[in-house]
């Protein structure tokens, strides 16, 4: 009975000291605390799933743990700036967070042609999770955007695959594609033979819909049955361009160090949260939205030919070096991408 005594007053403290560390990070502070009220200019119209799916599922967590003491004003592609202005904004502190694609900033960070994604690189999601967060690609990303006063913080890990309103069967009908496109994928689609160009999200269906543009990437099926590209393109096309990190959060400094401290622990433990939740929310999301495609709006999948395959991956290889080549970080993470996927037996 004395041993059994012992072990519940043992039991007890344990309790009381996981309650008090709890407090520290999510408890409510006295409801007399101001309010505090951050605008988020995203780079999502509010259409796509992830203005819903990310940022509102982020604002309500953030609302929730912190009772209501931290609220974010959500803003939809283009509202208060243009999508490329929003890194710029948030560094300036005109604004308190933001997302965007890295290549938006990528005269700021000279990591974000790698972290929008190298083409035919990572063959699956887990793969590109590892590099960003156990071979530390994520914290050389954040160290870079933290000498602007803005604090990097990956979204999700996914996949970017095309809808094309035209199949490609062969190498021909790649080159005489129009492809809506960013960043470095942009500049490796129009390398390899297609015209890519840039558009903003508020802009991709009027393009599609008037063949401005032949095909398209949204992230993937989630992406571009959110969008309503479905409506347009009957053909989604398969394998992935790329696996990568390329919806971001962004955060000012400034804004967070005049945070009370518990709020900002929130925050930062929350943003870590969100990485890993939404990769694998976004996954099973990604099975579900093609499959529906499929049966409900008659998608196909066009799985590109393997001589089509081969020449992309040529040329998405010769792309990496020319990321490479764009200054000393670029080429250590691209040398690290190579090494990681030599082991993996890939190259």
């Amino acid at each position: 009975m004395k041993v059994l005594s012992q072990f519940r007053k043992k039991l007890a403290l344990t309790t009381t000291a996981v309650a008090l560390a709890a407090s520290t990070v999510f408890a409510p502070a006295a409801s007399a605390q101001e309010t505090i009220k951050w605008r988020v200019q995203s780079h999502w119209p509010a259409s796509s799933s992830s203005f819903k799916d990310s940022l509102e599922r982020l604002r309500d967590t953030l609302e929730e743990r912190t009772n209501g003491r931290l609220q974010l004003q959500l803003y939809e592609d283009g509202a208060l700036f243009k999508a490329r202005e929003t890194f710029n904004a948030v560094s300036r502190g005109i604004i308190q967070m933001g997302t965007i694609s890295p290549s938006y900033a990528q005269d700021k960070i000279p990591l974000a042609g790698v972290a929008s994604g190298l083409p035919f690189a990572f063959r699956n999601v887990w793969e590109a999770v590892y590099f960003h967060k156990h071979l530390g690609f994520e914290k050389m990303l954040q160290d870079q955007a933290a000498k602007h006063g803005v604090y990097y913080s990956t979204d999700k890990i996914y996949p970017t695959e095309l809808v094309s309103r035209k199949p490609i069967n062969t190498w021909e009908d790649f080159t005489k594609l129009k492809i809506r496109s960013s960043g470095a994928m942009q500049t490796f689609l129009t390398d390899a033979g297609a015209a890519a160009s840039y558009l903003p999200g508020s802009e991709l269906y009027t393009a599609l819909s008037t063949g401005v543009v032949d095909a398209a990437h949204w992230g993937a099926a989630q992406g571009a049955d959110s969008m309503g590209l479905y409506d347009l393109t009957k053909y989604h096309v398969q394998p992935a361009l790329n696996i990568a990190g390329t919806d971001v959060i962004i955060v000012s400094q400034k804004a967070m160090d005049k945070l009370p401290k518990d709020i900002r622990d929130i925050l930062v433990q929350t943003l870590e949260e969100q990485f890993w939740s939404r990769t694998n929310e976004y996954l099973y999301q990604e099975r579900i939205a093609l499959a529906r495609a499929i049966k409900d709006r008659g998608v196909q999948i066009n799985d590109i030919p393997e001589d089509v395959l081969k020449r992309l991956t040529e040329a998405a290889q010769k792309s990496w070096d020319v990321e490479a080549k764009r200054n000393p970080s670029a080429a250590e993470a691209v040398k690290l991408v190579r090494d990681f996927l030599t082991d993996l037996g890939y190259l």
